[in-house]
């Protein structure tokens, strides 16, 4: 493996730890939901955004722990309700049946219900002064809200068969993008970076936003289940729109890797101190999983 690729294993075996520490260990069915649907694996990019942007200042390790696995259970609790009957009905889930496949309906929605909060009460519990903390329970709030995954999803149900590009832009950085990008600014807020170069990482999170949810459609058509942990062209069967099925394929290749370039043309005020995020930036157009 190369050193970034050791780089994002060393974060992603943090915050599985993290995780195991944060979640309830009480013997329930409610408990077991929750621990079942946020540790069967998955990439962690959330939270190894926190690491990476608060790697740009000086920061304790409590309060990106903390501030990692928040933004994991509220991507976690999205991924459950995106999973349900009444939204995508998905019956699997990086590899693993879905939550209301293992449990049942009832059950899904109410580990959901209970991720969110517990994501709150972790930001609140974090080590550092009460302005910041407001700012990052603030642009949390904002990002999993009506303005922020919520929307997004509503907009993905109710969006028609011939959208124009700048509507399918709208939903999926909702949908997707606006947390990848809270994840960053948190990171900055926690680092004590500068407002200006917050502004950086937010708009770097933009685009690699998109680009993320635009790999993740290509990835839905060419990936096998074995690799995706996804039913292959489960997209495709269920008639949803996305990039592939809007503008094609090659052409949803050429944004991704325009949007990954344009990303790291963003961190250029930022030097050499930003090198993980750029390499991050070419991870997310060239996984496969």
């Amino acid at each position: 493996m190369t050193d970034f690729e050791n780089l994002l294993k060393e974060y992603r075996d943090q915050v599985n730890k993290s995780l195991q520490e944060v979640l309830p260990s009480e013997e329930s069915r409610l408990a077991e939901a929750m621990r079942y649907s946020v540790l069967n694996g998955g990439k962690r990019l959330r939270p190894i955004l926190v690491y990476l942007s608060s790697g740009l200042g000086t920061c304790d390790n409590q309060p990106k722990e903390l501030a990692a696995c928040a933004v994991e259970l509220i991507h976690c609790y999205s991924l459950i309700h995106d999973d349900l009957p009444s939204m995508d009905d998905d019956d699997l889930r990086r590899g693993n049946p879905t939550c209301h496949v293992k449990f049942d309906e009832a059950t899904a929605i109410l580990a959901g219900d209970a991720l969110q909060p517990l994501a709150f009460e972790l930001i609140c519990s974090i080590s550092i002064g009460e302005k910041t903390k407001i700012k990052l329970l603030s642009k949390l709030a904002n990002a999993c809200g009506f303005s922020g995954m919520v929307g997004g999803q509503v907009k993905d149900i109710q969006m028609g068969q011939k959208p124009h590009v700048d509507d399918l832009d709208l939903m999926h950085f909702q949908k997707t993008g606006r947390l990848i990008q809270t994840c960053l600014e948190i990171g900055g807020l926690l680092s004590d970076l500068k407002g200006e170069d917050i502004s950086l990482l937010s708009s770097y999170g933009e685009k690699i936003g998109l680009a993320f949810q635009i790999q993740d459609d290509i990835i839905d058509i060419e990936s096998p289940t074995s690799v995706s942990g996804k039913n292959q062209g489960s997209d495709l069967n269920q008639n949803k729109i996305t990039y592939p099925s809007v503008v094609g394929i090659e052409e949803s290749k050429a944004k991704a890797y325009k949007l990954a370039e344009q990303a790291k043309e963003i961190l250029v005020p930022l030097s050499k101190k930003a090198d993980n995020l750029r390499l991050l930036a070419d991870y997310v157009v060239t996984r496969n999983n």
